[in-house]
Parts: C-alpha cells; structure tokens; sequence
C-alpha cells in the first residue's frame, strides 16, 4: 500500500484530487478524516498541512506527497523529486509599495522584508550579495507595509490581484513554483511496483492535457497538403470516404495550435472539422 500525502485544503487539493479521479483512482475525502483508502487502487491519502508534507515524505511517514515547489525548497527536506505536475502554478515575488521608485536589487539593502517563505529568500539575498532584514510573517503578508511592519514582501504571486488591492508593485520574481510529486528515498521494491503504475496513469492523463483529436473531410487531391501542415503525435490517419475524391483525415493537434492552421485548412478545402476532446493519451 502506497501512501500519499497531499495538501487538506485549498487550490492544490482540487487540483490534486482531480488528477487522481482522472487516473482512475477513487478517493472520498473528508475534512473529519486523515486517513483515507481508495476503494480501486492500493494507495491511501494522508491530508496535512503542505508545509508538513516535504518531512512526512522525507521520513517515511508517507511514501509520496504531492506539494508546491515553494514548500518544497522553502523546507529542504531529504525526499527526490520525482515529476513535475503542471498545475497550481505561482510564483515567488518581492514586491513593494507603488508609490516607491525601484532602481534595482539593490534597493532591498537594509530593507525589512516580511515573508511566509525565510529561507527561500535569505538563500537569494546571499546569493546578490544583499543584506536585508528578514522579518517571518504567518498569514496576511501582504498588508505588512500598509501597516508599517515592514518596507516590502516576498509572497507567493498567482494573478497579482492582491498585490495591487494592497497598493504593491511586484519587482523581483525568485522563482517559478508549481505541484510536484515527490518521493521517499527509502521505498521498497514493492511500494515502487504501485509508483510506476501510478506514474503511468498520470502520464497518460498529462499527456492528453491541451490535446484534441481533429477529424475533417478533406479532398483527396489535398491531402499531402493539409498532412504537411498538420502538427500531429505521429503520421495522421487518412481514410477515403465513400463519396469519390474525398478523404477523412484524423488527427492530434494542441488546441492552442489549432487556431493557428484552422484558416489553413479551410483554405485547402477541409470541410466539416470536428474537435473532440481527449481524457487519456497512451504514447
């Protein structure tokens, strides 16, 4: 039995427990409840707090933990890495008052910080050769200059949004953080056979992400021509129609390219295109 730790509450447990339902695997979850089995695959989640996640992980408490990059380096923890999850993505900030006029890095000298996040910061002050006063804050980081506790912050960044309803202007992005699937270092022979059934459903699921399967009927005489176009996984399966001189055309395009080639195709003579979604790709 395989052991997840994932995050209780908030943006990264929706989007965590998503991916599982779309792995396939089935999960209740319930805020009265810690320790939870799923009912079709031999995993159980373990719901903490994400910054409790990187040492649970670490020391055998749990055996994987899905968590943001930001906790993850935040609490060096001795777990690895063992894929990039793509989704709850932010970033790490200084931000400060608007009204200030930043010249750069070196604006920060002297300066007091307040920062949910000491150690991520103070590795990068060192690392610029800046001398700021770290000031650690749980909670509402952002007021922190509004109030005069301290001259500027260093928070997590999703859309901004907050940044400009506390008159702050972010100046310096640290880093980039998303979900990751960490791993304990120590797992048995057993518990990595469930890891890579595991990772191979979330392949699948990663994969199909921003895909779409395009149908179209296409001349035949055009095929060659819409094909050369077409970014597809592999060659695009060409079938003929019944009606002479024309031919159906299946593909795989990411949906953001599809807009890009659809005039395209049009003007090659396609004609009823359809785009359907993908849940699960197999590569």
């Amino acid at each position: 039995m395989l052991r997840i730790a994932v995050q209780s509450k908030g943006r990264l447990f929706e989007d965590t427990m998503a991916l599982l339902a779309e792995a396939g695997i089935k999960v209740t979850s319930s805020k009265r409840t810690l320790l939870v089995q799923s009912s079709n695959f031999p995993v159980e989640i373990l719901y903490l707090r994400d910054d409790d996640i990187p040492q649970s992980v670490a020391t055998g408490v749990a055996d994987l933990g899905i968590v943001g990059q930001n906790e993850f380096e935040e609490r060096q923890e001795d777990a690895e890495v063992i894929r990039p999850l793509g989704f709850s993505k932010c970033r790490l900030s200084l931000a400060i008052p608007k009204a200030v006029n930043y010249p750069g890095l070196k604006w920060f000298e002297g300066k007091k910080i307040a920062t949910s996040y000491p150690g991520i910061l103070r590795r990068f002050m060192q690392k610029n050769n800046i001398a700021a006063d770290i000031h650690v804050i749980t909670g509402s980081v952002e007021i922190s200059p509004g109030i005069g506790l301290s001259d500027a912050i260093f928070d997590i960044v999703s859309s901004g949004s907050t940044l400009v309803s506390n008159n702050l202007a972010e100046v310096e992005v640290v880093m980039k953080s998303e979900a990751l699937l960490i791993g304990n270092k120590q797992m048995s022979e057993e518990k990595k056979a469930v890891l890579d059934e595991l990772l191979f459903r979330i392949e699948a699921v990663k994969n199909a992400e921003d895909k779409k399967y395009v149908l179209m009927n296409v001349p035949t005489d055009k095929v060659k021509e819409v094909v050369d176009i077409l970014p597809g996984a592999k060659s695009p399966t060409v079938m003929p129609l019944a009606t002479e001189g024309w031919s159906s055309v299946h593909t795989v395009i990411d949906e953001k390219r599809f807009w890009e080639i659809i005039r395209q195709l049009k003007e090659l003579g396609a004609q009823g295109i359809l785009v359907v979604p993908i849940e699960k790709m197999i590569l």
